[in-house]
């Protein structure tokens, strides 16, 4: 279930005022772009190039990863948290993934590859089925939110938040995790 921010008042209580809250606020609703010094949270989002986040200039630090997967990325959150005094993640998974189904992917994967970077075919195969399995995410919401629930165990004090944008409308949205409207108004 996704929760639409179409207004302050749809940022849940708990969000307000926090890192998590102004982020849906400066990309959804508008709010003036002040000057920013010192970043107030982590965005793990994917590598794709349809997705701009709207933010101030020192706002986050941002790691971009197929999928928002951030196992492979971890020491850069551990920094984010021990050296960049982060205490929220956004964790941004995206509708239309191209980590989503890899398994169709891998003719035009292992071809690509060998026209456009003039790889052996057999080689670009060998890459494909070894990598593909790591970076597999399945369904766009439940990957974002398995990660984030992998983050918050092996970040207890740290607070994440799965969201979804959507490339149809270029808005983030809350993901309601249990489905129960966990996020109280």
């Amino acid at each position: 279930m996704l929760i639409e921010i179409n207004s302050f008042d749809d940022i849940p209580l708990q969000l307000r005022n926090t890192p998590i809250g102004e982020l849906l606020e400066y990309h959804n609703l508008d709010k003036k772009i002040e000057p920013c010094t010192q970043a107030q949270l982590l965005i793990g989002m994917c590598m794709d190039n349809r997705k701009s986040i709207r933010i101030p200039d020192n706002y986050a630090f941002i790691i971009r990863s197929g999928g928002a997967n951030l196992r492979y990325s971890e020491f850069k959150v551990s920094f984010a948290i021990a050296i960049g005094n982060i205490s929220h993640i956004a964790l941004i998974a995206h509708t239309c993934c191209g980590m989503v189904d890899l398994a169709s992917k891998k003719d035009d994967f292992v071809s690509g590859l060998a026209k456009k970077a003039g790889w052996d075919l057999q080689f670009a195969e060998e890459h494909f089925n070894h990598f593909a399995p790591l970076f597999e995410i399945g369904n766009e919401n439940d990957f974002v939110v398995s990660e984030a629930n992998r983050l918050r165990n092996r970040y207890p004090k740290v607070t994440v938040v799965p969201l979804l944008y959507k490339v149809e409308d270029n808005r983030l949205y809350l993901i309601d995790e249990n489905n129960s409207n966990q996020y109280s108004k």
